[in-house]
């Protein structure tokens, strides 16, 4: 990499750490530590609520996902806007009249500590997982560029995090979150400019299009109804509703972006921001990894996109890479030629030469697939340890290999800014969390203020190392951004039934709703395990295959939860008024 990019990357990265740090030198108190100052304004807090979500996971992975399956995942999303309407309606307004830390707070006044801890330790389980993850993204990048071993690079950009967020807080987060969704969004546009401008000259945007849509990659929604199937119309409005509304309305990480607003007003336009535009930039992304596919329809892609696995090839086994290279550049210039018939066939209109144009690409690409799955099966017998799934390297290969100097230092920045941004917000959530609903909660309720902020911050320190072991066993997973949703869906769907049993089953109270939630875990658990390992359910008997697609857990348990807190309260009434805050409060 140029001399010219490390500045850039450096610069952007270190800057904006400093920044915060420099804004936030003078925090003494442990309410502004954990929670700010409750005073910034809508557009902040949108930004502030899509830099938490956007982690470099986002960019990684996503451009990737699409250039190997298309724009389908990005019905993912279609829920969100209904979810933002939900909270601003129904769910922020009881946290501001609160004025809670955390949303588990809530909990306690409503159902009783158990509920409100169990619940608390469900975030903690997942969201801990999930930053795990964010720490291991981009440390993909930095070992490709440096040629550390992955888990130093982990350490690297976990002790990056730590810096500001050690040091700030809440605040340090929000004001390096404005900044770093700058980048974010500079970054995203060139790449997907740059991208489209270095296809040849003769393809214009209207042919790139057509092209991936031939190729099926343009498949932004399917209407069809299948539980199986994990990205569709009906999974995204339903399943992804529920994840949202669980994740925005219940996550710390995400409430506390908006209960530092300066009013309820504020922090329902920070949502609607966020509903307004967080589907377009995930189009974008997207649109980057579609764009990165059709740029290698007339560009020889690498055969393996993880140039670490295959430098690690040595004797025959080097040998025999170099013989599938060979093959797969024979079948580029042969599916060239038929790329370049299918355009002009499709200009001219002729349906008959752009289908048999069509079939002939169809079939090389099948043949060049089946060499890159050779090259996964020779890496695997040569390398035993390696992770041979390489769609979370198809962008960042892209952008060393032909992007301009200045912008890689850029893009590595927005992917690196993602992921501080990401992993601040959540090592601080965690840390508020750790702090108000445990160890204040259970240990210590009457220390000094000195006393609780030594504490949030010895336990942002503890996160970051909780959150490092997780992100070790990151490599187990062959998608990182299916991953982070997959954890979060095992978890949302009953922390959020939890949370729409309190505003909306006013009779249902603490030991029914506990027991529902613990119930419904261990079912959603096996659920998963079934459907993951199409494993068949036999109950007495009768043998139920479990095919169920990750994003519809959410609903699953939300509804469970609700049902079976209902069906308990019933038949075990409550010891003792727990209800101590009326659900209408």
């Amino acid at each position: 990499m140029n001399w010219i990019d490390w500045l850039v990357m450096l610069a952007t990265l270190i800057g904006i750490a400093l920044y915060g740090i420099w804004r936030t030198r003078h925090i003494r108190s442990s309410e502004t530590h954990m929670r700010g100052s409750d005073d910034l304004n809508w557009m902040v807090i949108g930004f502030n609520i899509m830099a938490t979500q956007a982690s470099a996971v986002t960019f990684l992975s996503l451009p990737g996902q699409a250039y190997e399956d298309g724009m389908r995942f990005v019905q993912f999303y279609f829920g969100l806007p209904l979810a933002m309407i939900f909270l601003s309606i129904f769910v922020i307004p009881y946290y501001y009249k609160l004025k809670i830390y955390t949303a588990y707070e809530y909990l306690e006044n409503r159902f009783g500590v158990n509920t409100r801890v169990f619940t608390a330790l469900l975030f903690l389980l997942q969201r801990g997982f999930s930053t795990g993850l964010s720490f291991f993204a981009p440390s993909i990048v930095m070992s490709q560029l440096l040629g550390w071993s992955l888990n130093f690079t982990i350490l690297f950009i976990a002790g990056l995090i730590l810096a500001y967020t050690y040091v700030g807080g809440y605040k340090a987060v929000s004001y390096t979150q404005t900044l770093q969704f700058s980048v974010i969004w500079l970054g995203l546009f060139l790449a997907a400019g740059i991208v489209f401008f270095q296809l040849p000259a003769d393809v214009h945007f209207s042919d790139a299009l057509n092209i991936a849509g031939k190729m099926g990659k343009v498949n932004l929604v399917d209407f069809e109804f299948d539980l199986s199937n994990r990205y569709n119309f009906w999974s995204g409005i339903i399943g992804g509703a529920f994840l949202a509304i669980s994740y925005f309305g219940t996550d710390q990480s995400q409430v506390a972006r908006y209960l530092g607003g300066k009013s309820l007003a504020e922090g329902r336009l920070g949502l609607m921001l966020n509903a307004m535009i967080k589907v377009p930039m995930q189009f974008l992304i997207l649109g980057v990894g579609v764009l990165v596919f059709v740029f290698y329809l007339f560009n020889q892609a690498p055969l393996h996109f993880n140039s670490n696995n295959v430098n690690r090839l040595s004797g025959s086994a080097a040998e025999q890479y170099q013989v599938l290279e060979t093959q797969q550049k024979l079948v580029f210039e042969q599916r060239r030629t038929a790329v370049d018939q299918m355009m002009k066939a499709m200009r001219s209109g002729d349906d008959q030469g752009t289908a048999l144009a069509k079939a002939e690409v169809e079939t090389l690409h099948a043949t060049e697939l089946q060499l890159r799955e050779d090259a996964k099966t020779l890496i695997k017998d040569h390398v035993p340890d390696a992770a041979t799934k390489d769609t979370d390297y198809v962008f960042i290969s892209y952008v060393l290999k032909y992007m301009p100097i200045g912008v890689i230092g850029l893009l590595l920045a927005m992917i690196l800014a993602a992921a501080c941004s990401s992993g601040a917000s959540a090592i601080n959530a965690l840390a508020t969390t750790t702090v108000i609903d445990i160890y204040q909660r259970l240990y210590k309720p009457e220390a000094s203020d000195r006393h609780y902020l030594r504490m949030s911050k010895f336990f942002v320190a503890a996160w970051c190392l909780i959150s490092l072991a997780f992100a070790f066993s990151a490599q187990l997973f062959d998608n990182l951004i299916q991953a982070v949703n997959i954890i979060g869906s095992i978890f949302y769907g009953v922390i959020l039934g939890v949370f729409l049993a309190a505003f909306f089953q006013p009779k249902v109270k603490g030991r029914a709703v506990f027991i529902a939630a613990i119930l419904t875990q261990i079912i959603v658990i096996v659920v998963y395990v079934l459907s993951e390992y199409k494993i068949d359910l036999n109950l007495f008997g009768w043998i139920i295959p479990v095919r169920v697609a990750y994003l519809w857990l959410n609903l699953i348990g939300c509804l469970l939860v609700m049902g079976i807190a209902g069906i308990l309260q019933g038949v075990m009434p409550e010891k003792g008024d727990q209800n101590r805050v009326d659900a209408s409060a």
